[in-house]
């Protein structure tokens, strides 16, 4: 019998569980029952070795970064313990995999994973540059932070929006999920990726910790949209309408409904607070409370644009139901009026190149209506 790689997640403080074994989601499953079941499964080791043994080397490897390879002697013959790290952009370890079998049994090949940080108070989502191994990701369009718009918006088919955002934007320690999804990015092949998060709220990180397995298979499922998603996209679409989720206290798009609004640049920045003036945004910030009362809003702003400088955009905020204590609204984007002169950044607002490279892929890739 094969045993296929374990990933144990260590996301936060003190706390270890698993998320995957092989490509079965566990879903925070225990670590020491998991760990007892594989054990079972090689009679031989279970005499040499217990639970205990192995879950200390687990600490030892996440506490080190480094991986670790022991031969151990059993009635049976040689069998080996294999253990590595999943490291985070800042080094850190998200997660450690674990496999051990005979020494004849050849070992599986681990599928691609990494660590990811959210960031709360810059609303940025830290990549570690391994993210480029994963299917779905195009090596040259890779970035080292990105908002969460831009994840959103290379997902397809997802529905759970509002329990990510919940946990991204209320960072309570203890608070976790595992989804599936299914992403692209420009010409590359779809990606399956399975995420694992757990918010935190401590020295080291407001925000949380992800981890990432890439689970991709050539049968995997089709992810269709539904007949209703599309036909309500392509009708906003078509009428022009703007759709998003702005989070007021940090005056950033969180997530975009609809199609983006095509003269705002909301991608590729090195902070995404910058889609709106600086001196706009203290004035979003404000109308959190008249919000959070079930009133609309309706404010002029000025966004900037692909070529950048700003144009004068209409805002018509809504209650975003159930999310008034995150400072969430749903915001309608409505073209007012010609770019301002106003004078343009001195230094690059954000990845220009790679966004050149993202824009003309998906231009080539949109089909013609």
């Amino acid at each position: 019998m094969v045993i296929p790689w374990a990933t144990v997640e260590t996301l936060a403080p003190e706390v270890v569980s698993v998320a995957s074994v092989g490509d079965v989601s566990r879903n925070f499953a225990s670590c020491d029952r998991v760990v007892q079941r594989l054990l079972a499964k090689t009679p031989a080791l279970y005499d040499a070795l217990t639970t205990r043994d192995i879950t200390e080397m687990i600490r030892v490897v996440h506490c080190r970064g480094e991986g670790m390879d022991r031969t151990i002697s059993t009635g049976a013959g040689a069998h080996r313990l294999v253990l590595r790290p999943v490291l985070g952009p800042a080094g850190d370890v998200h997660a450690v995999r674990l496999w051990f079998g005979a020494v004849a049994v050849p070992i599986p090949p681990s599928r691609p994973a990494v660590g990811l940080i959210w960031e709360l108070d810059t609303q940025l989502i830290h990549q570690p540059v391994d993210l480029r191994r994963l299917c779905g990701v195009d090596a040259e369009e890779f970035v080292p932070r990105r908002s969460i718009a831009e994840l959103f918006h290379r997902i397809s088919t997802f529905d759970r929006h509002a329990e990510v955002l919940d946990l991204l934007y209320a960072p309570v320690p203890g608070k976790k999920l595992q989804f599936d999804v299914i992403v692209t990015s420009g010409s590359m092949r779809r990606g399956h990726w399975r995420i694992t998060m757990r918010a935190r709220d401590d020295e080291r990180t407001r925000g949380a910790w992800l981890l990432i397995e890439d689970v991709t298979s050539d049968s995997m499922p089709s992810m269709a949209p539904a007949l209703d998603h599309v036909g309500l996209r392509e009708a906003h679409r078509r009428a022009g309408t703007h759709l998003a989720i702005v989070q007021l206290e940090h005056a950033t798009i969180a997530h975009w409904l609809t199609e983006p609004a095509p003269w705002i640049r909301w991608d590729y920045l090195f902070r995404p607070v910058d889609v709106f003036h600086p001196g706009d945004r203290a004035r979003l910030v404000d109308f959190g409370a008249r919000l959070a009362s079930g009133d609309a809003v309706e404010v002029a702003v000025r966004t900037l644009n692909y070529g950048g400088g700003y144009t004068p955009t209409s805002l018509l905020l809504y209650p975003y139901p159930g999310y008034s204590a995150r400072q969430l609204t749903i915001a309608q984007f409505v073209h007012v009026g010609d770019d301002l002169p106003i004078a343009q950044p001195t230094e690059p607002v954000g990845y220009d190149e790679q966004l050149r490279r993202w824009r003309s892929d998906r231009m080539e890739h949109t089909p013609a209506y």
